[in-house]
């Protein structure tokens, strides 16, 4: 048997977690880390949030904590099992072990059990099935932590009976595919089967849920090779993906954003030939604005804005964000030469701060010019002569080009 004892581990014991430690021992409920959060310990990182699993039923974990005058904060999570309690300033998720009895593909009704294997049954993958108890005993009873040190990834049980009971499951196993294997291509081939026969379930789940999952792909590792598998699987028709998606220019775009800490959308339109692509992601999967914006944005000018020969390459990035009449076009000119791969213009870019235009219309009033329409004309002009010196010239400069 297998003891955790790692710093990591150890960091967990907040007196929140003390507490509520104690009150689960008083009654003689078992309580234990559960899913995620055991994972990520064992793989040396710190969780970033730590779900619990229990042998008390809902009805005994509020009596419990109620009769210790403990807060519980009102979350819909009651019906599928789930206290959350509030202690030191610290929110605990304790979900009673259970056992899924109708699945429709999309949510499960449960029993509740106190059989923890029967709960780790009825996970999606084996690296996600474990518990850990709080002595740092590890409870695996599908082999998760040898797939988790050879960096396996494998559904619990028979891979299409897991991905029918919900078929977000899908994505969820690309997105750990993308975070833990080693290898591009290191599946088993019957897991593959079982997600192409079952892509079309995909068509029943909701955008908000896909895109939430498609977004973890696209930042995680070996995204070329896993977008290539939707296409592959048929698995890119049901997510609102284009069905002639341009995967050459995806592999050129993987390239250079290396490193680069790109957006989701950033990846993603590499597939995109026209606009169209962008709208009907969109209206499947109900993007924000500002993703879709971007998306456009990247579609429109990825091919003609690019750097300029000779010895001011940026210019022509920096001209556009002047010209924009627009608030965030710098952030968006920054995805763009992600996308290009312009590792050392995104740099320089970041630390041009954009110069504001030096002459005002008071300026020219003091000058004699009286018209607005005079006005409006000179400056138009000035701000040309600036546009072109780099931004460079100073008022006293550009109102002397004025009187010439």
């Amino acid at each position: 048997a297998m003891r955790l004892q790692t710093p990591q581990f150890q960091a967990l014991f907040t007196p929140g977690l003390r507490s509520v430690a104690e009150l689960f021992e008083k009654k003689n409920y078992e309580l234990r880390i559960a899913g995620g959060a055991v994972r990520d310990l064992l793989s040396g990182m710190t969780p970033q949030d730590v779900d619990f699993a229990t042998t008390a039923t809902p009805a005994e974990m509020k009596e419990m904590f109620t009769s210790a005058g403990v807060r519980l904060i009102n979350n819909k999570g009651e019906k599928h099992g789930t206290i959350t309690a509030r202690l030191h300033e610290q929110n605990f998720e304790i979900t009673t072990l259970r056992i899924d009895v109708v699945t429709d593909g999309r949510h499960a009704e449960v029993e509740f059990t106190t059989d923890w294997e029967k709960d780790a049954e009825r996970r999606d993958l084996t690296v996600n099935s474990m518990f850990l108890g709080l002595d740092g005993m590890l409870y695996d009873f599908f082999n998760g932590y040898e797939d988790l040190k050879n960096k396996k990834i494998r559904f619990v049980g028979k891979a299409s009976a897991r991905i029918q009971e919900d078929y977000l499951r899908i994505l969820r196993y690309f997105r750990f595919y993308g975070r833990i294997a080693e290898k591009p291509d290191d599946h088993e081939p019957t897991t593959l089967e079982a997600i192409k026969e079952n892509a079309k379930g995909l068509a029943g789940i909701s955008g908000e849920r896909i895109w939430v999952e498609l977004k973890k792909i696209l930042l995680g590792n070996h995204v070329n090779h896993l977008v290539r598998l939707l296409y592959e699987l048929d698995v890119a028709q049901y997510i609102g993906l284009p069905l002639n998606g341009s995967l050459e220019e995806l592999d050129r775009v993987t390239k250079n954003i290396q490193n680069l800490c790109p957006k989701p959308m950033t990846v993603l339109t590499s597939l995109f030939k026209v606009k169209d692509d962008v709208t009907n992601l969109d209206l499947r999967l109900k993007i924000s604005k500002e993703e879709k914006n971007l998306g456009l944005f990247l579609v429109k000018h990825r091919q003609e804005l690019t750097k300029a020969v000779g010895p001011e390459p940026l210019r022509p990035y920096q001209d556009f964000i002047m010209d924009s009449r627009e608030a965030n076009t710098n952030s968006k000119i920054m995805e763009l030469l992600k996308y290009q791969g312009e590792e050392r213009l995104l740099k320089e870019l970041q630390e041009w701060t954009v110069p504001s235009f030096p002459v005002s219309g008071h300026d020219l009033r003091k000058m004699g010019v009286s018209s607005g329409k005079e006005i409006g004309t000179a400056l138009q002009q000035l701000r040309e002569e600036w546009k072109k010196s780099g931004y460079h010239m100073d008022k006293e400069e550009l109102l002397s080009c004025l009187k010439k």
